[in-house]
């Protein structure tokens, strides 16, 4: 695996053990899931998903009321866990990271989606994630 598309994994795990625990502490999840690891992670794949969860927390607002704008008929807190924070994931590389190109961001998503949610999930992601990245650009 890609060291970025497990860094990615690894940002999931956390946004979604946040999300449904409430916790705000980043350094003490990350901290924690480090140490819960079996294998050694590489210092790039940690420093990636470190950059990842603190910039899609630091800015969660934004990124829902983006993610809102685009889900008809859906409100953010009623999606699935993990397909809220997968979009919010690739929001946060879309709209706040530069160094990223959205393909490389919106293909790494549908592919969360695929093996955490489902096919489904994976349009549905796809779906909102395009206009996200289309919308940027105006």
């Amino acid at each position: 695996m890609r060291k970025r598309t497990q860094a990615r994994e690894f940002a999931l795990q956390l946004l979604y053990q946040m999300d449904i625990t409430e916790g705000k502490d980043c350094e003490a999840v990350l901290s924690n899931l480090w140490q819960t690891q079996e294998k050694a992670v590489a210092d790039d794949v940690k420093a990636f998903t470190a950059d990842l969860v603190k910039g899609a927390v630091a800015n969660i607002k934004d990124i829902d009321e983006k993610i809102a704008q685009y889900a008809s008929n859906w409100q953010v807190n009623r999606m699935a866990v993990v397909d809220r924070n997968i979009l919010r994931l690739a929001s946060y590389e879309l709209l706040f990271r530069s160094d990223i190109p959205p393909k490389v961001s919106i293909n790494e998503a549908i592919e969360l989606a695929k093996k955490y949610s489902g096919i489904e999930a994976a349009k549905f992601v796809n779906g909102i994630l395009d206009k996200v990245k289309t919308d940027k650009k105006v």
